[in-house]
């Protein structure tokens, strides 16, 4: 007979990752919207939306659409670290969007802290879906 400790834990009965990608792709979209924002701005501030900041915006919207559709390949989260680094980097050529860089790269940063711990407690079976009842 095992001991309870080296048993493994149960298997959770809704996967707690399917409903993270779902929050994943939510702050994709209201990223995009926010990015999608800054056109005005750069029509006004950065000489339209035919320039190089204007593609770069319309680029950095499409890459962000695009990376909704690609939540399921464990490299997504890569992919949004890169345009993440992109976005900061436009800071010297349109400092809203360097700002808005920032700001979504601090909510990334919280979002893959909550998916370490939750796939933590998974492991340990701690989530309330494992629990016996």
């Amino acid at each position: 007979m095992t001991s309870p400790a080296a048993q493994p834990a149960p298997a959770p009965k809704k996967d707690p990752m399917k409903s993270f990608r779902g929050i994943m792709a939510a702050t994709l979209v209201l990223e995009v919207i926010v990015v999608a924002l800054a056109l005005p701005v750069v029509a006004k501030l950065g000489g339209g939306v035919g320039t190089g900041t204007g593609y770069l915006v319309l680029g950095l919207i499409v890459a962000l659409i695009v990376t909704c559709a690609l939540l399921k390949r464990p490299w997504a989260v890569y992919l949004i670290g890169a345009i993440h680094v992109v976005m900061i980097g436009s800071l010297f050529v349109l400092t809203v969007l360097g700002g808005i860089g920032v700001v979504f790269t601090l909510v990334w940063v919280y979002l893959l802290w909550l998916r370490r711990d939750v796939a933590k407690r998974m492991a340990e079976g701690r989530l309330p879906s494992q629990q016996q009842g």
